[in-house]
C-alpha cells in the first residue's frame, strides 16, 4: 500500500493534564511515560501509531467506566 503523503506536522497529543493514572498512562492524552518523552524522536508513522493506541486506550477506559455505572448497588435484604 503507498503511504499517503503528510503536509503538516503530527501534533502532539498533550492536553496539559499531565498526571499518570495507576497504569502509567497519562490521565489527559493516554499515552505511555516512553511514548511522551520519546514523541520529538518518533518518526511520523510512529506517531500516528501513538496516537491509533491511544484513541483505544481512551475507548477502553470509557467502556470501564460505563460498566462500572451500569452495575447495579448491592442491598442487603431487609428480611
Amino acid at each position: 500500500m503507498a503511504e499517503q503523503l503528510e503536509f503538516f506536522p503530527i501534533q502532539s497529543p498533550c492536553r496539559g493534564i499531565c498526571q499518570s493514572d495507576e497504569r502509567g498512562f497519562c490521565r489527559g492524552c493516554f499515552r505511555s511515560r516512553d511514548e511522551r518523552f520519546n514523541w520529538q524522536n518518533m518518526s511520523d508513522t510512529q506517531k500516528q501509531d501513538v496516537i491509533r493506541l491511544c484513541k483505544q486506550r481512551l475507548l477502553r477506559k470509557l467502556r470501564a467506566n460505563r460498566a462500572a455505572e451500569t452495575e447495579e448497588p448491592q442491598q442487603p435484604s431487609l428480611f
